[in-house]
This record gives structure tokens, C-alpha cells and sequence, in this order.
């Protein structure tokens, strides 16, 4: 297999997982760009603009307009830093009241992605995926 064929393949696979993802949080006028967002506040609680775009690897301007999206939708809220420059974000009731409703969608379509596909393989895959991840970094 030439390098092209994998990255080709990985890109396609990409492609997929999002458009499926973005099927299954359509009902909730969201996009897999948002449900990133939405997933890492969830976890982290509040954090910066910066440290969003650095932990999913988006750039600023991208970044920007999700969470421009987000805060005309109602789910998240800048606060203003200490710096005028740096800007908090987090999940305002609403999201956090909404949450449990669009896990349940991302989990439900990601149980029906991996249906065919054996445990082992994606142990094995996970573990590929964060070795290749590290070396990258």
C-alpha cells in the first residue's frame, strides 16, 4: 500500500464518521464542529478560546464561528479574562440541561458505526491511533 492509499482511505473514513455524526445530532441543529466544542466543555469545564483551539486542533478564525454559533444558539457563554484579549467559554443551563440528549444521539451512532466491527480491532485501532497521535505531537 502506498502512503497516498492510507491517507486517502484515513480521509475518506473521516469524511464518513462526520457526515454520520452530523446526521445524528441534525435534529438538535447541531454539527460534529459544535458537538466537539460542547463535548470538551462538558469534560474540561471552563476554558479558554486558545486552549479549545489547541485541544482539537482548530484554528482560530474556524473556532471563532462555532462558538459564535454556539452563543446565538444558546449553549455556551464567553467571559471575559483577565487579559482583554482572552475570553472564557463555557456551557451555559441550557446546554447543560440539553447535554445528556445529544451524548445519547453521538452514542447511538456510535454503537451503530462499530456494530460490525470486532472488539479486538478497535482495541488495536485505539491504541494505533494514540501511539500515531503522540509521535505527532
Amino acid at each position: 500500500m502506498t502512503n497516498h492509499a492510507l491517507f486517502h482511505t484515513l480521509h475518506q473514513l473521516s469524511r464518513q464518521l462526520t457526515n454520520k455524526l452530523n446526521e445524528a445530532l441534525k435534529p438538535y441543529g447541531l454539527y460534529s464542529a459544535q458537538w466537539s466544542v460542547l463535548f470538551v466543555l462538558n469534560t474540561k469545564g471552563s476554558i479558554t478560546q486558545k486552549e479549545l483551539c489547541e485541544y482539537l486542533f482548530v484554528e482560530a478564525p474556524p473556532m471563532t464561528r462555532t462558538i459564535q454559533r454556539l452563543v446565538k444558539q444558546g449553549y455556551v457563554k464567553q467571559i471575559p479574562g483577565q487579559d482583554k484579549r482572552e475570553k472564557y467559554i463555557q456551557l451555559t443551563e441550557e446546554a447543560v440541561k440539553e447535554f445528556p440528549k445529544w451524548e445519547h444521539a453521538v452514542s447511538k451512532c456510535n454503537q451503530a458505526l462499530l456494530l460490525d466491527f470486532p472488539e479486538t480491532s478497535q482495541q488495536e485501532l485505539v491504541s494505533l491511533q494514540t501511539v500515531w497521535l503522540k509521535q505527532l505531537l
